[in-house]
């Protein structure tokens, strides 16, 4: 195993996040789902009124108003917000927990969630969030990139990230699992991976406890698997295109994040479609990646809310 100890840079709010909530600092998020009914909005907003808060934004949506499923984000400011956050829980478990039986979440904005990537060999993806990262658009903290392959530890290594060679081969791929779970342990709140070629057991997913994302190199539910852009050569596609999706123990039919196709035409090759693939896989992974880390997306079963 080869390890570069290197401290991340703090990371800038984006440029869009400061237009869209009104400056940075002092913000929360609000996540709130479960059963719709009357006065959930107001007992909110009661809560937020009381404390002084400013709602920034707020977006809803209930998939059926009568009995349905309710989703709701809020992100709203407050100085002082660190000390109020106990405050303003016991009165969101009161108001949402013990009167509509609700589940909620509630974080400081200004700390940004840990993120760990896993890569192979191919690096658009990789390359492309270190990037973004670096220029502050997108508000994580990337704690370490792990790799079953050396061959991006200098370019890692640029970016000031820790770089992790953990190989995996062979059918057996418990000894590497166990090193994942290791470094992963405490330090992440969530896993992306960015073209990662292994398959992860369910008794991982299961273990690392926290989110993982992955960027599938087709438009799902097409295509599944490997080679997807030689299958789509062969089928004749007039379209390719990229889905990012939560991983579940089901592959490749986790929650679907985000989506993006681009138009090909029979002239193309199989190589051309991979090119043209990779840079809709880019875009869709961070559009994902980005929504994720500003508690944009809800899961709700094998579907997702995302508040983009």
């Amino acid at each position: 195993m080869t390890a570069v100890k290197a401290t991340p840079a703090p990371v800038p709010a984006p440029a869009s996040a400061v237009r869209r909530n009104g400056g940075a600092g002092h913000q929360a998020s609000l996540i709130v789902q479960g059963a719709d009914a009357t006065g959930i909005v107001a007992a909110v907003t009661s809560v937020l009124g009381r404390h002084d808060a400013n709602i920034v934004s707020l977006d809803q949506y209930s998939d059926n108003p009568q009995g349905g499923a309710f989703f709701q984000r809020t992100v709203f400011g407050l100085d002082g917000l660190a000390a109020v956050l106990p405050s303003l829980r016991a009165e969101f478990d009161e108001e949402l927990v013990g009167k509509y039986g609700l589940a909620y979440t509630l974080r400081d904005l200004s700390v940004p969630k840990r993120v760990a990537v896993f890569a192979s060999k191919s690096d658009h993806c990789l390359l492309d969030l270190l990037w973004r990262h670096r220029q502050g658009q997108l508000p994580v903290s990337i704690a370490m990139v792990i790799s079953n392959h050396p061959d991006t530890a200098e370019e890692v290594r640029g970016f000031g990230i820790p770089f992790f060679h953990v190989p995996s081969m062979g059918p057996d791929k418990s000894a590497a699992e166990a090193e994942h779970l290791r470094l992963l342990k405490d330090n992440v709140d969530f896993v992306v991976l960015a073209r990662y070629m292994q398959i992860l057991s369910g008794e991982f997913i299961e273990q690392v406890g926290v989110p993982i994302i992955n960027i599938h190199h087709s438009f799902l539910p097409a295509f599944i698997g490997a080679g997807p852009y030689a299958k789509a050569k062969e089928r004749g596609v007039k379209l390719v295109g990229a889905t990012a999706h939560y991983v579940t123990q089901d592959l490749d039919e986790g929650p679907i994040i985000e989506q993006d196709v681009v138009r090909v035409s029979h002239a193309d090759t199989a190589a051309d479609l991979t090119r043209r693939g990779a840079d809709v896989e880019r875009a869709v992974l961070s559009r994902a990646v980005l929504w994720h880390a500003e508690d944009r997306v809800i899961r709700n079963g094998n579907h997702t809310i995302v508040f983009a």
